[in-house]
């Protein structure tokens, strides 16, 4: 399992990416290899981590650059597997943030909080057999998806139709008001004096402005 997560490192390490883009110049100027840059800056952000101020932010990050940049490239490319990888571990991801938002508070406070959930997230996004995110959703996401799919699918079409009613309500009301308060204009029009019925009829459409000279004649 090592070896698989260290030639895979290797080979990151010598794809086209941003993080290759920005090793390559210092590789030259420094004269070293960019697997032992790579790992000392490892080393730097999990001691931030560990004693940095703002972890919860690098941890966030880390946890969403790396797999938005590899899944803007599953879109593009023409495999289904790698697709099915970061569709597993989006889902995981979603699942972990629901769960962190109702315990994160607690949690916080635990010694190393944010540089075990970043552990965490490197599991689930590693490109190893060992997925985190392929074991969770296999052994506990998908069997309670499957147990409660039909209740969710209730739930999930009859807040549709209530969203969609309620959309429908509320497009009728705008309506209304609007045909409102062109009538209200339109009677403000109708009862004022000559000179600032003029004034008022700068501001009115042309349908209403032919209604009130038609009145006036």
């Amino acid at each position: 399992m090592w070896s698989q997560a260290k030639d895979r490192y290797q080979a990151f390490l010598q794809e086209k990416n941003p993080l290759t883009d920005l090793l390559a110049p210092l590789e030259q100027r420094t004269g070293v290899h960019r697997q032992h840059l790579a790992s000392g800056f490892i080393c730097l952000i999990a001691l931030y981590l560990l004693f940095g101020y703002g972890a919860s932010l690098l941890c966030n990050l880390i946890g969403f650059v790396y797999p938005a940049f590899f899944s803007i490239k599953a879109i593009e490319s023409s495999k289904k597997e790698d697709d099915t990888q970061w569709l597993t571990y989006w889902v995981v991801y979603g699942v972990f943030s629901i769960a962190e938002s109702f315990s994160d508070i607690f949690l916080s406070w635990f010694p190393f909080y944010y540089a075990s959930k970043c552990v965490f997230l490197l599991w689930c996004m590693a490109p190893v057999s060992w997925n985190g995110s392929s074991i969770l959703y296999r052994r506990l996401i998908r069997p309670f998806f499957l147990r409660h799919e039909a209740a969710m699918d209730s739930v999930v079409s009859d807040l549709t139709s209530k969203a969609k009613s309620m959309a429908q309500t509320v497009t009728k009301e705008a309506a209304n008001a609007a045909l409102s308060h062109e009538k209200d204009q339109l009677a403000l029009v109708l009862h004022h004096p000559h000179m600032q019925r003029c004034m008022v009829l700068q501001r009115c459409n042309t349908m209403q402005r032919c209604m009130v000279l038609q009145r006036c004649t």
